[in-house]
């Protein structure tokens, strides 16, 4: 596949709905799925409650390959999916169960900051870039908006995206550790990195 090819945008297009979702769901399925079990109603969750603007997307012939969803003060790309939704769906205790899940992996924007949601990239599309352009296009547009830093959290067994925002500018700010729900989440701990768009759009760290 041919970066030429690719284009990227600013929002998911409606008739994507369900190929978003298939794909943040085998990007985070296993986290995912400690709150709502149920394939079926995971990826029914998910493709409702994707809010189209926050996120940028990559496509070529079509056909979605990427996508990064993304939090601000005005929305957040899985928004949509509320409280009263995962009680509709869901029924009272598989829906408080999952809304409590949930809450541990909420995070709120601080004013002048972008959350990054996450980055998923169809598996024959990997090794091309396209993440990186993600990334990129996510610096952008929180410069656009008039933010001045980009946060994410990264767990302690993905080494490997770690590595990859170190080495566009991500700094690492506070690491919190919370051996005690392993069991549950799979992870034990938690870093949180910060990118600061003037300072590394100055050294063309996230262009490159």
């Amino acid at each position: 596949m041919s970066e030429s090819k690719i284009v990227y945008q600013t929002g998911l297009p409606e008739r994507f709905r369900s190929s978003a979702a298939g794909l943040y769901d085998e990007a985070f399925g296993k986290k995912f799925a400690v709150a709502i079990r149920s394939d079926e109603d995971r990826l029914h969750l998910l493709s409702c409650g994707f809010m189209l603007d926050y996120a940028i997307v990559a496509l070529s012939e079509n056909k979605l390959i990427g996508i990064a969803g993304f939090h601000t003060s005005s929305g957040a790309f899985t928004g949509g999916m509320t409280y009263s939704k995962l009680l509709s769906q869901l029924g009272f205790m598989k829906g408080n169960w999952a809304a409590i899940i949930f809450s541990l992996y909420e995070r709120k924007p601080a004013p002048g900051e972008l959350v990054m949601d996450g980055i998923a990239v169809q598996a024959d599309a990997r090794g091309q870039g396209v993440g990186s352009r993600l990334l990129a296009e996510i610096t952008d547009y929180a410069k656009e908006h008039a933010c001045d830093r980009v946060r994410l959290d990264v767990i302690d067994i993905n080494i490997k995206a770690k590595k990859l925002y170190e080495r566009k500018g991500f700094e690492s700010v506070k690491t919190e550790y919370f051996p005690w729900l392993r069991w549950l989440l799979g992870f034990s701990g938690a870093t949180i990195m910060e990118l600061n768009i003037e300072t590394n759009l100055s050294r063309g760290d996230v262009l490159s």
